[in-house]
């Protein structure tokens, strides 16, 4: 009880303070936007320290220290793994746009803090040392795996989505190729009507392309950052094409048709599992219900007849 009290503490003041803080904001921003259009006064330029003074402790001093760790971090971290963490980033979408380096000191920090908290924790509860050192030990454990796990679901996420959305993408390029229009135009064309990963991946690669890179490298770029069998089959199939002269429409409908089958088998087989799947809940917890409610009274009787 004492843990769902203090949880629910914590949650309702960074309710308030959040709600506080965007208030907060919202009449600073007013303010500003209120004196830059209607302040008269002529505009005097300041001096250094009344420019520093005048910015936010966030610009004086978390900044500097931000930039100056993330160049510590930066000579400290080796370029092979900078490169393979840089591409497992990217792999899950870039999640809330950190680089390698930030990703890199976030890490870190959660590893170096979850056991002091988890310690703190259960100090706070006052537990036994025994309890104190396993739920330590617990925290490093999830600083330790918990960013890459993390990493990992977006990863499988983003393919998923990437794999739901690429038939559609494939009816659309069909019909605007076979509409006249050039493989790079009409994939232009599709991704400026269509949203997703799917359509932020091509769009990557045309801006690849506009600066200079082959197709063949700006499609590859796609096979790395989507780790999908059918995209790869597709891909391989259009530089194929693109490569001995085969019209690209045909190809496009056969990929289509294929993904189509592997998505309707995949279907099949996940409601042939299901079954399967069912069975440990049904046993569990529906199963023991239904027996007590269907032999409880009988066994009552029979307990009172002896």
């Amino acid at each position: 009880m004492l843990i769902m009290y203090i949880s629910l503490f914590i949650c309702l003041s960074l309710f308030f303070y959040a709600i506080l803080a965007i208030q907060t904001s919202k009449k600073i921003h007013m303010e500003k936007r209120i004196k830059f259009f209607f302040e008269k006064t002529a505009h005097v330029p300041l001096g250094e320290n009344e420019a520093e003074i005048q910015e936010s402790f966030s610009e004086r001093v978390l900044m500097p220290l931000w930039k100056n760790l993330k160049i510590k971090f930066q000579k400290s971290l080796d370029k092979e793994k900078a490169n393979q963490l840089e591409l497992s980033l990217a792999q899950a979408g870039y999640p809330f746009g950190w680089s390698a380096i930030e990703f890199k000191i976030i890490q870190t920090f959660i590893l170096v803090f979850m056991p002091i908290i988890g310690f703190g924790f259960t100090y706070m509860l006052n537990l036994e040392n025994h309890l104190k050192l396993l739920f330590s030990m617990l925290s490093f454990i999830v600083g330790f795996i918990g960013p890459s796990m993390y990493l990992k679901s977006k990863m499988q996420k983003r393919n998923k989505e990437a794999l739901k959305e690429l038939p559609d993408t494939l009816d659309l390029l069909t019909i605007s190729l076979e509409a006249g229009l050039g493989f790079d135009a009409a994939l232009s064309k599709v991704v400026s009507k269509k949203s997703g990963v799917l359509s932020d991946e091509f769009t990557f690669a045309l801006e690849e392309i506009r600066i200079g890179k082959t197709r063949k490298e700006a499609l590859g770029g796609i096979q790395e950052r989507l780790q999908i069998d059918e995209l790869k089959n597709l891909i391989y199939s259009i530089i194929q094409a693109e490569k001995l002269g085969i019209g690209m429409v045909s190809v496009l409908r056969v990929q289509t048709e294929e993904i189509r089958g592997k998505r309707k088998n995949r279907a099949e087989e996940a409601a042939m599992k299901a079954p399967i799947k069912m069975l440990f809940p049904l046993v569990l917890f529906i199963f023991p219900t239904l027996f007590i409610i269907l032999l409880g009274p009988a066994i009552l009787q029979f307990m009172e007849s002896f």
